[in-house]
């Protein structure tokens, strides 16, 4: 499997990638002139192999860009046109955040370094990359506070054994995750601690402390997922989590915490981080009716938490066999369930 590697890059390249990153956005605005000439005569639209054999010949022209680069650069456009299904896109200007993309076997790693197009670009190495790694089609990209940083994929060995433990999570606003053992991982809510300075900040209009504000949560969140994941896949094998849509939720008047807990890329690292590191496998299953069913005897009881009106409930007696709940823990359980049985009727179908 293919494992991201993101590293900053020293300031001292600065100068030279925003030079490069220049020549991109001068591709992508000659991209979309060319797309807006075709909408306007009534031509075919140019797809991405097209516009490529338009800019062929531009780097030796004097365009400071690697030819395979400038390629990366136009089946980008047309993939992105296609994605928000415009006819043309925004043009790219020094607002922009910087993007040099780069194709497989273009980049090198040497002595920590990284070599592209014959230069040494020095990094803060914050982890070592595996002997002899092949480094794939990846990018050098900006930060809004102007830092660079070069995002590799790098082809890594899978684990082949896992632990037999097995855990259900239900995601939340309040604790990240609970788990059907009954242990909880509670989220620190780092954006809304920063709400208040972001706010001075904001009214102020310091705008690069506000950046630097917003990239201090999002690294800060990242780190706690990052060993919140980790810690997880170290030990489970099979980690079942409900389905639940963090862009749906951000649209109601939970947007905020939906969003500071950071549910997507959660998962995320919890599904490349079992299988690279213990073997195991992330499973998403519905989590329907997994809060209202009782865990114990399996039923729906009549004093079960019902909708948005009983979501304040927390705690619940089943009315059937009187068992006493923690509402995520029994959702939790439901879900560790409902995945079981996935793979168990998956296996008869086999």
């Amino acid at each position: 499997m293919q494992l991201p590697f993101r590293d900053r890059n020293k300031d001292q390249h600065a100068r030279r990638l925003n030079e490069q990153a220049r020549a991109v956005n001068f591709v992508w605005n000659y991209c979309n002139e060319v797309q807006r000439l075709a909408l306007q005569r009534n031509l075919k639209w140019p797809t991405g192999y097209d516009l490529w054999k338009l800019v062929a010949g531009c780097t030796k022209a004097g365009l400071d860009l690697h030819s395979h680069s400038a390629m990366r650069v136009c089946l980008q456009y047309e993939k992105s046109r296609r994605q928000h299904r415009r006819p043309w896109l925004r043009w790219r200007s020094k607002r922009s955040l910087g993007w040099i993309p780069f194709n497989t076997g273009h980049v090198q790693f040497r002595d920590s370094s990284f070599v592209f197009r014959g230069e040494r670009y020095d990094v803060f190495l914050h982890r070592p990359l595996p002997e002899s790694a092949k480094i794939g089609a990846g990018s050098f990209s900006q930060d809004t506070r102007g830092r660079w940083y070069i995002n590799c994929p790098v082809e890594v060995a899978e684990a082949t054994q896992a632990p037999l433990k097995r855990v259900g999570l239900d995601l939340g606003v309040k604790d990240l995750a609970t788990l059907s053992t009954g242990e909880k991982i509670e989220m620190p809510s780092f954006y809304r601690k920063s709400e208040e300075k972001l706010a001075k900040s904001q009214c102020a209009r310091k705008t690069k402390r506000v950046c630097a504000i917003h990239a201090k949560v999002a690294n800060r969140r990242k780190d706690f997922l990052h060993k919140a994941s980790n810690k997880l896949a170290r030990k489970y094998g099979l980690v079942v989590v409900g389905d639940v849509s963090p862009s749906k939720l951000a649209q109601t008047d939970m947007a905020k915490s939906v969003l500071d807990a950071g549910w997507s890329r959660f998962k995320d690292m919890l599904s490349w981080k079992l299988r690279l590191r213990s073997g195991g496998m992330l499973l998403e299953v519905s989590e329907r009716f997994t809060t209202q069913i009782c865990s114990e005897c399996g039923c729906v009881p009549p004093s079960r938490p019902k909708g948005i009106a009983d979501l304040g409930i927390r705690e619940w007696t089943c009315s059937v066999c009187g068992t006493r709940h923690d509402r995520d823990v029994n959702a939790a359980r439901n879900i560790l369930r409902v995945g079981l049985h996935t793979l168990v009727e998956g296996a008869h179908h086999v």
